[in-house]
């Protein structure tokens, strides 16, 4: 037993003592039933004092609220029937009157996806050559284009693009097969600053420069896939400078110039 509780009941004990002797000196002075018990009923609050000191000190509080004929809030409630009952601030509006969960929201696929690349060793305008190489080309044939290119900054494009479709095609659910790149632009990072020591005895400024390449890609829209599909089937047509990117000419060599092995030419 708490503390508290064997504190609370010494302070009953001692209000129902008090009671008790109240009442037998007001009953001593008046002369009349000395000698006669209590009556039951007269004084219930003086019996019911005196039953409490009497119960055993292990019993729980809770049992002597209900032998005072005490009950909870929760009881008053529960027997009431007219009692309507208050809403928690915490509950949402929209679940109080339908007792199904809330139905959780579509979440819809974003229409651009992006990947980026900071620190690359090259200069910005290096790599915006080959940027520019394949901007506005569907992600095949961006990839094919870059393999064959005889630049250093292609593979860095190729890794960033490849990146790009696979952030849109497992994190976004995109179709990879419906893909364009939309965005291929560089931006300045990082120039580094070095001594050049030249003869006799002068000296400059040697830079190295860093950049940063950012690549965009979206899904094709019908429009444009209904356009591509009648470039390929005209033959003979001046194209302008996107329907050129939409449609690259084809490739013959396929293997990636970096990974190409020179072959020994054999005269027969």
């Amino acid at each position: 037993m708490a503390g508290w509780q064997r504190h609370f009941q010494s302070i009953l004990r001692q209000v129902g003592k008090r009671l008790e002797h109240n009442y037998n000196t007001s009953v001593n002075f008046s002369g009349h039933h000395s000698s006669a018990s209590l009556v039951p009923g007269e004084l219930p609050n003086l019996q019911i004092l005196s039953s409490l000191s009497s119960l055993n000190n292990s019993r729980p509080l809770y049992q002597y609220w209900q032998q005072l004929q005490l009950s909870t809030s929760r009881t008053l409630l529960a027997s009431s029937s007219d009692e309507t009952p208050i809403s928690s601030p915490l509950t949402p509006v929209l679940a109080l009157g339908s007792g199904k969960p809330e139905e959780q929201k579509v979440l819809s696929k974003p229409s651009k996806v992006q990947a980026v690349l900071k620190g690359i060793k090259q200069s910005p305008k290096k790599v915006n050559l080959v940027a520019a190489l394949v901007r506005g080309m569907r992600v095949e044939d961006a990839l094919l284009q870059l393999q064959v290119t005889v630049k250093r900054a292609s593979k860095t494009v190729y890794q960033v693009i490849h990146s790009a479709r696979a952030n849109a095609t497992h994190n976004h659910g995109l179709d990879p097969d419906r893909l364009l790149v939309a965005e291929a632009f560089v931006g300045k990072g990082l120039f580094l600053k070095r001594v050049s020591f030249h003869a006799r005895g002068r000296s400059g400024i040697m830079h190295k420069p860093e950049c940063r390449l950012t690549v965009v890609v979206r899904e094709i829209t019908p429009e444009e896939e209904s356009e591509i599909a009648k470039l390929k089937v005209s033959n003979f047509l001046k194209l302008t400078k996107r329907e050129r990117r939409l449609v690259p000419h084809k490739l013959i060599e396929t293997t990636p110039i970096w990974n190409r092995k020179s072959k020994a030419t054999t005269h027969g």
